[in-house]
């Protein structure tokens, strides 16, 4: 049996395990092995179809010592005028460098793919190879990092929650992608399971492949208040909307009655979308999407608004509310799956354990990065868990507001610690930080944006209580 020690034992080499072993390498003298079920870095991304891409820009997402993308801006398409996303061989790719051109190059870093986690029982950690099935034991000197808190639910790899008749043609995304692989009978009609931003993304591909609306219909459980990808644009060029549209946001969270006031508030301030103004919607994931792309989803009218999909029979869909007939030669397209699995929150920082979640929503490796800065540079868990409070994902719109309470005051108490403070300030994966950072003294119509988002942010903090306690 093979034995081995380390300082930090990470199980997942997906996002947030890689963005918080970059940042403890830089950070730290600390030896880390990373033990991953997949056989390459970038956990979800390698189950995930061929169409997904990054639904913010390519500047908030990965790890902080090596930059995703060029930087550019989109010519074409619905992301015209805006950032680039990174497509998900783009992430696929990056993630590769970012093992193999900066982790394992340390001579600080064991990266063990296709193995499997069995446990750890008194320091020593058990490993076996999905491969060869071979055992081996880690001896962990400091701490285990689960960096699978936050590991998504992926169509190509979650089985249906409902049942599925004989001859009923039902496809993940991934699946959908491969038809010219299939001897069957073209499809009369293509219907979308699910409301989540896989569906939207389904859709999306659908119709500029091509596919008549008609042709189209779509199961949605839930409608979904979007982030408009406007207002998360790095760069000066977009202050108005990124920045300022951060001061939309307090001012709408500090002067909301209520919940649905809030987001109406925010609609009407470009922040939030809606993809049918007719309905209003009970559910907020954070999927962000451009003008262009909520025009596109608004051509499809056949939506199907009967709760869950209990069953696919033969030419009809059993519904939490009700059957629907569709054609039976229907291509059901399976996106069901959770992009998020819900799981309580717990203290990031516990003995011998870290479990990195988000602590500013919705960065997911901003947050990893953070968690992984605090722990080499302070003392005690106390303290880092004082500077970590994990932020609760929204599990419908009343979820934002706590969301967003939880990511204010972590916000407020970081801006306190000069040394935090710096290094986010430098930080690639912090959004907005050197945008607001490099701002000119002299530019009075900036300084005064910042200085109106810093009052009302407070003022915020106050009615997002009260809104708390009235949902």
């Amino acid at each position: 049996m093979a034995q081995h020690d380390t300082d930090y034992l990470i199980i997942g080499a997906g996002a947030t395990g890689l963005a918080f072993a970059d940042t403890l390498l830089q950070e730290s003298d600390a030896h880390i092995t990373l033990v991953d079920m997949h056989g390459q870095p970038g956990g979800h991304w390698n189950d995930a179809y061929p169409f997904v891409s990054l639904h913010q820009p390519s500047a908030f997402y990965g790890v902080n010592s090596l930059a995703l993308g060029t930087g550019r801006q989109d010519t074409v398409g619905h992301n015209a005028g805006l950032y680039e996303l990174a497509s998900g061989a783009e992430v696929s790719g990056y993630f590769q460098q970012v093992m193999h051109q900066k982790l394992l190059p340390s001579g600080r870093v064991r990266y063990l793919p296709m193995s499997r986690f069995e446990g750890l029982e008194a320091g020593t950690a058990r490993v076996t190879s999905l491969l060869s099935g071979a055992d081996s034991t880690i001896t962990v000197r400091r701490k285990l990092v689960d960096a699978r808190h936050f590991s998504p639910s992926v169509p190509a790899t979650t089985k249906p929650k409902f049942s599925v008749a004989e001859g009923v043609r039902l496809v993940t995304p991934t699946q959908l992608t491969q038809l010219w692989q299939d001897t069957l009978e073209r499809p009369a009609r293509f219907c979308i399971l699910g409301a989540g931003k896989t569906a939207m993304d389904a859709a999306v591909w659908l119709l500029e492949c091509g596919v008549p609306q008609e042709a189209i219909s779509w199961v949605m459980p839930r409608d979904s208040w979007v982030v408009n990808r406007l207002t998360t644009q790095p760069g000066e060029a977009f202050f108005k909307q990124s920045v300022g549209g951060q001061l939309a946001q307090m001012k709408a969270l500090a002067e909301a009655t209520s919940v649905t006031d809030l987001f109406e508030r925010l609609e009407a301030s470009g922040q939030m979308l809606r993809i049918d103004t007719q309905h209003t919607p009970r559910m907020f994931h954070y999927a962000t999407l451009s003008e262009g792309e909520v025009q596109l989803l608004r051509q499809i009218q056949h939506v199907i608004r009967k709760g869950r999909v209990l069953a696919i029979e033969r030419g009809a869909l059993v519904l939490e509310q009700g059957r629907e007939a569709l054609h039976e030669n229907t291509l059901f397209i399976n996106c069901t799956a959770s992009a998020v699995e819900m799981r309580d929150v717990e203290p990031i920082f516990q003995p011998g354990k870290i479990l990195p979640q988000l602590v500013r929503a919705p960065l997911v490796t901003f947050s990893s990065a953070v968690c992984a800065y605090v722990e080499a540079h302070y003392d005690d868990d106390a303290t880092r868990n004082a500077l970590c409070t994990p932020v609760p994902f929204p599990r419908n719109v009343g979820g934002y507001v706590q969301s967003t309470l939880v990511s204010l005051a972590n916000q407020m108490r970081w801006s306190q610690d000069k040394p935090l403070r710096n290094w986010m300030r430098e930080s690639r994966l912090d959004g907005f930080g050197k945008m607001t950072a490099g701002i000119d003294p002299a530019d009075t119509e900036k300084t005064a944006i910042l200085a109106e988002l810093r009052q009302q942010a407070m003022a915020a903090v106050g009615n997002v209580k009260r809104l708390m306690a009235g949902s």
